[in-house]
């Protein structure tokens, strides 16, 4: 709240962010009373949508649930499930009660269901503990990648060695310092990006992104924040906006373009994308695995 408030203060006039849920459930009612546009890379919960002024440049934590469920079941991955998932995360917890759902309904056993808090997530031998001894033939991590980096870790000191399928929060997993990325081989997720794309506009960003960032490999939080401000400059150019208009009024201008039936944007997140006025974008997660510490597609 005080990094909105500092900067409402210097002249916002449009907000980009933030990027996880927790922060942006924190603003997203400042941003409303403002009437500032709010557009959020990668704060995937519902709830941070439920202003008529927020939209989304990623999927939802209910599309990544189902969708994670789906392809669980449709390929056959495993039917003796374990969850492990932070109950004090919005971003976590949306997820999983998809997951949980869609399971459900595809035959999925959810064979052990296990919680850690922001106050408990360094040690997870319990958890995994769990999963292992009720027969959990893979692992649902619906949680970010720095405690994951702590499971797989933890997993392998416990000669537990199932199936892992993470969402989006994964990503980043490789990139870990200290972090032994063998054990990240096999890793499943769904993701927006991937760094190791063949087409060119991935592979030019990547290359700027190396050139600017002292040659770390960007993640799909770095190219949903990208996207987003490329469809903004989109939508400034066709709604002709102007930096003498309040921002009350460049919100509303926003908010008409965006989700106007003829706006659509292509970028490295997606291809034809398009926004409802729930401030949902119709983009759809993409299955991929950790093979020689790269990304390659999943087999749908």
């Amino acid at each position: 709240v005080n990094a909105y408030n500092t900067l409402k203060d210097q002249g916002m006039q449009i907000f980009l962010g933030t990027v996880t849920t927790g922060s942006c459930l924190a603003v997203v009612d400042k941003s409303k009373q403002d009437n500032i546009f709010q557009f959020t890379p990668s704060a995937s919960a519902q709830d941070v949508i439920a202003n008529d002024n927020c939209f989304q440049i990623c999927f939802t934590d209910p599309n990544q649930g189902k969708a994670s469920a789906d392809y669980i079941a449709d390929n056959k991955v495993a039917t003796k499930i374990g969850v492990i998932y932070d109950s004090s995360d919005a971003y976590s917890s949306g997820i999983y009660n998809a997951f949980k759902t869609e399971a459900a309904a595809k035959g999925l056993e959810l064979v052990s269901e296990q919680s850690f808090t922001k106050d408990s997530k360094t040690d997870f031998s319990a958890q995994i503990a769990d999963c292992k001894n009720k027969g959990a033939e893979l692992v649902f991590l619906p949680i970010y990648h720095q405690q994951a980096s702590l499971i797989l870790t933890q997993s392998k000191n416990a000669g537990f060695a199932p199936k892992f399928f993470g969402c989006d929060g994964l990503d980043g997993l490789t990139s870990i310092k200290n972090f032994d990325t063998s054990l990240a081989e096999g890793v499943m997720l769904l993701t927006p990006f991937a760094a190791d794309s063949k087409d060119q506009a991935t592979q030019d960003f990547v290359k700027a992104y190396k050139a600017a960032y002292n040659d770390e490999t960007p993640n799909q939080f770095a190219a949903d924040a990208y996207d987003g401000v490329k469809i903004l400059a989109k939508l400034i150019e066709s709604q002709k906006i102007t930096g003498d208009m309040s921002a009350s009024d460049i919100c509303e201008k926003l908010k008409a373009g965006i989700t106007a039936a003829d706006f659509s944007y292509d970028g490295l997140t997606g291809t034809g994308l398009k926004w409802n006025a729930n401030g949902e974008v119709s983009k759809s997660p993409k299955a991929v695995v950790i093979k020689d510490g790269n990304y390659a597609a999943l087999d749908n």
